[in-house]
């Protein structure tokens, strides 16, 4: 059995800033709503489709997503391109696997990123995704194996906990005070990793209210005070 695949495509994992880019979905059904989910809380998200699952128009009712009605299959190429022209990326989610190949091939055609679902040509393909506050963890298998993503995903969110959002504040907060007051880097990344080791700071960050972070946050102030105190000799 070959132990590899040369055809597997080339892709390279990306963190994008989304702020002012359009997602522009075709199909409204089980597909294209977990799509929008994703999407809508990241850009400006248009779904384009005859029809639409409940949740898919709540979201356009709420105003979350953009609703086109329109009858896909007696649409022009002219049509279709007027309604990708100001896309970043578009997916294409219909049941209609040589419709999702026309419009795919539109959008290529005119530079603008593809995710084909169930489709062999996809410049982009969705991750699973963690997220703990600013942190932020991406799994692909790169189309191989979505369930294989999934799994994975299950067994980083058992080790990844909520904690880790309010450590990255910790962090964030000490670190602006080390970066004006610490001149030594190294000396700046030992306090820092000090404090992610700290047992005490990870227990008070698991206590489900505010007072837990403050109670951590002395903590790694203290830990602060302690190495910026210490004899250099």
């Amino acid at each position: 059995m070959s132990t590899s695949n040369p055809s597997t495509p080339n892709f390279l994992p990306l963190m994008i800033q989304m702020d002012n880019k359009e997602i522009v979905i075709f199909g409204g059904g089980n597909v294209g709503e977990r799509k929008s989910k994703l999407f809508s809380q990241y850009a400006k998200t248009t779904v384009i489709s005859s029809e639409f699952t409940n949740t898919i128009k709540r979201m356009g009712e709420s105003g979350q997503i953009n609703l086109v009605i329109m009858d896909l299959h007696s649409v022009t190429d002219t049509e279709l391109n007027e309604l990708i022209s100001t896309a970043f990326i578009v997916i294409t989610a219909t049941s209609d696997v040589q419709l999702n190949q026309r419009i795919a091939e539109l959008a290529k055609s005119s530079g603008i990123f593809v995710n084909e679902v169930n489709g062999p040509g996809s410049d982009i393909v969705v991750p699973s995704i963690v997220q703990r506050g600013e942190l932020c963890i991406s799994i692909s298998s790169s189309g191989s194996s979505p369930a294989l993503s999934k799994f994975t995903r299950y067994q980083i969110e058992r080790l990844i906990t909520p904690e880790y959002a309010d450590m990255i504040r910790v962090q964030h907060e000490i670190r602006t005070y080390l970066k004006q007051n610490v001149t030594e880097q190294e000396k700046r990344k030992d306090i820092l990793w000090t404090i992610l080791e700290s047992k005490d700071v990870w227990d008070n960050l698991s206590i489900s209210y505010e007072n837990g972070y403050n109670k951590a946050l002395d903590i790694a102030q203290n830990e602060v005070r302690t190495f910026t105190n210490k004899d250099p000799n």
